[in-house]
């Protein structure tokens, strides 16, 4: 009895290997398996959700020219966010152009603010972080390598809910915008016109008939000097003095 139960399975078994046909070769085999069962059914997902989204931007261009254009500029501004070596050189450029310029013409405001960056930057107090899609640079207390109990004590650390009151400048679309406005007409010196009166203090750009007027006096400056014009003046006075000869000699 056992005997034959034993030859029936393995009839059934020989059955079922012949109904079901051997893989062929090895990337077959690599297909039949579970990880390829489930790649495969991981790129159908992807090859739906991928049609879908075309059919959609073919129903809806605007939003999807809205969605593209979003997305077109958080890639551009991920990869043109300045980094920290950036910032250095920016200010190390700020720096040097203050230094060519005398005390008495800086500007105050872009004077002290590239003097006290420097000063933390010495200090190693200037700490650069990546917000994705822009770079902040803000002040620390401490040194990265100071020893002291305040600056290696995580209990006595600054939140970061006052992270917004330190920083000190903003990087975005390649350039720090604090800096760039603090160096704002660096070269003028407003502390020489605070005495003066209110109307000489502001400026206003002239106007186009002031410029060409302005431009046609300066060309004229240029032009030579004729002989004529002095004739022409002195044909006057010599008549003047005749007439006083003249009147002279009757008397």
């Amino acid at each position: 009895m056992a005997s034959m139960r034993t030859a029936g399975r393995m009839f059934c078994a020989a059955a079922q290997a012949a109904a079901t046909p051997a893989p062929s070769g090895r990337w077959e085999r690599l297909r039949r398996s579970k990880a390829g069962v489930w790649c495969g059914s991981l790129l159908s997902d992807y090859k739906e959700a991928f049609r879908e989204m075309v059919v959609s931007a073919w129903e809806r261009p605007l939003k999807s020219s809205v969605y593209l254009s979003l997305l077109g500029g958080g890639y551009v501004c991920f990869h043109t966010k300045p980094d920290q070596s950036s910032f250095e050189a920016a200010l190390l450029e700020r720096s040097n152009q203050l230094g060519l310029l005398s005390p008495w013409i800086r500007n105050g405001i872009s004077d002290g603010h590239i003097q006290s960056l420097v000063k933390l930057r010495n200090e190693g107090r200037l700490r650069y972080a990546s917000l994705g899609l822009l770079s902040v640079v803000y002040r620390a207390d401490y040194d990265p390598d100071a020893t002291l109990y305040e600056a290696r004590c995580s209990n006595l650390s600054v939140p970061w809910r006052e992270l917004p009151q330190r920083v000190l400048d903003v990087g975005f679309t390649g350039c720090w915008w604090t800096l760039d406005s603090k160096m704002k007409d660096y070269d003028i010196n407003n502390d020489e016109y605070k005495h003066l009166p209110g109307h000489l203090q502001a400026t206003a750009p002239p106007s186009p008939q002031q410029v060409e007027r302005n431009e046609r006096l300066h060309r004229d400056s240029w032009l030579p000097l004729t002989m004529e014009d002095k004739e022409e003046e002195r044909k006057p006075v010599d008549k003047m003095e005749n007439v006083s000869e003249q009147s002279q000699i009757k008397l």
